[in-house]
């Protein structure tokens, strides 16, 4: 998973001034906005793959499956496999 420093590296500035720009403008951290992009790409593997939890936690940078679900929880209000389970129902 991409710490703040990766992203800093990744666009050539500094992490202060990441996180002061992405505060600045959208008011969250860029942890925040790390955790809302990994979210996302695990809504996308949920829909649109048969991969297990724990090979889409591997897949997104998660070392465990459980440090996954509790943040998909946080953020989302439900589990994995419970968006998953309504995801399959109303398609």
């Amino acid at each position: 998973m991409p710490s703040p420093q990766d992203v800093a590296a990744y666009l050539q500035v500094s992490q202060r001034y990441l996180s002061d720009m992405l505060r600045a403008i959208t008011g969250k951290t860029t942890q925040q906005h790390i955790h809302l992009v990994l979210i996302e790409k695990a809504k996308a593997l949920l829909n649109q793959t048969d991969l297990t939890i724990a090979e889409i936690a591997y897949q997104l940078g998660f070392e465990h499956p459980q440090s996954f679900n509790k943040l998909f929880k946080q953020r989302t209000n439900t589990t994995p496999v419970q968006y998953r389970h309504d995801r399959l129902n109303t398609s």
